[in-house]
């Protein structure tokens, strides 16, 4: 008896061996594989949530409208407004929203990380947070998230992003539009970021929660890679040159050299998934980028002890007084 316990547990160990061998020659012929781990768009946490009815959320003043940046691709975006407007904004349609973002209101893009839609629990707690601070929140699911359809990609995400601000740029006056991007959404918003520069549009500010150098170095820190194959012979060739031949860098330590507005970091110290060390590295690359040589670069720690981790920073009461005196001062330049 006790030999066919040792056959089982010996098959067992030798399948569970054969699957860690198998693995990364699976992502090494199937970089796709990789790119899926990536984005995450095929989590759908909450699931049984409507993502046209925003009001299920908590958000009776909030929109939800469809866009097309491309053929073949169409994105779900919400439109929360300011506290200011909530009254006003009871039973009202798209075209009462779309006016809306002409009111004397600043107006913050928001693009999210991976996993979950625009109706993940944390990015709604953000968006009442900025609501009721002033500011309109435009927020939107990129390509393959969520209801938006399409296949996601790097150049997708960036190029929904591109879409979307163009959007908003085309109904919000000269009132002040703030570019935030938390996680996986720091890629977007730094590429996204750059472009604008380069064609001389830059957004009024640039806000990056959670933020990582680039994917490579993200995915080498991520605590899912030091658990199971930081000590994989090859690690880089199997797990790190797939994402670089699926053609997503997200090179957010590049793309800073070419920005010229300001920049506000956000990063807690007890981030499990975006290391702390990755954010603080990425403001040293900033900081010394020639680009940002007449704007302001900030970098605002959270303490271990506050418990925010990766997602939890919109529940600081330090929150509002930070973006007061960060935007307060990118308003200012705005406007000389």
């Amino acid at each position: 008896r006790r030999y066919g316990l040792w056959f089982r547990l010996r098959k067992l160990i030798l399948w569970l061996l054969g699957v860690y061998i198998a693995i990364p020659f699976l992502v090494k012929l199937c970089p796709a594989i990789q790119a899926k781990l990536v984005f995450l768009n095929f989590v759908r946490v909450p699931y049984f949530i409507d993502l046209k009815r925003p009001q299920d959320q908590g958000l009776n003043h909030t929109c939800n409208y469809y866009l097309q940046p491309e053929e073949d691709v169409t994105i779900g975006v919400w439109h929360t407004v300011p506290a200011a407007l909530w009254k006003n904004a009871r039973g009202k349609d798209q075209l009462w929203f779309e006016e809306a973002l002409g009111s004397s209101h600043p107006v913050i893009l928001y693009l999210h990380g991976n996993a979950g839609t625009r109706g993940g629990d944390h990015r709604v707690e953000l968006y009442k947070v900025l609501s009721s601070l002033g500011y309109h929140v435009v927020t939107f699911d990129y390509r393959g998230w969520g209801d938006s359809i399409g296949s996601p990609s790097e150049r997708g995400m960036t190029y929904d992003a591109l879409h979307v601000f163009d959007w908003i740029k085309a109904r919000s006056g000269d009132n002040p539009v703030y570019i935030w991007g938390h996680s996986l959404g720091t890629g977007v918003a730094t590429n996204l970021v750059r472009r604008l520069c380069e064609r001389e549009t830059p957004p009024d500010a640039l806000i990056l929660e959670s933020p990582f150098t680039n994917i490579r170095e993200e995915a080498r820190s991520h605590p899912f890679s030091v658990a199971s194959t930081r000590y994989f012979p090859g690690f880089d060739w199997f797990f790190l040159d797939p994402i670089t031949t699926s053609g997503i860098k997200f090179a957010n330590d590049e793309n800073v050299k070419y920005i010229s507005c300001s920049l506000l970091i956000l990063h807690a110290e007890d981030d499990p998934v975006v290391p702390f060390h990755l954010g603080k590295k990425l403001y040293n690359i900033a900081a010394t980028s020639r680009s940002f040589r007449d704007y302001k670069v900030q970098f605002v720690p959270f303490h271990t002890d506050l418990g925010y981790r990766h997602k939890y920073i919109y529940r600081s009461p330090e929150l509002p007084r930070i973006l007061r005196e960060f935007l307060g001062k990118s308003e200012h330049e705005h406007h000389h």
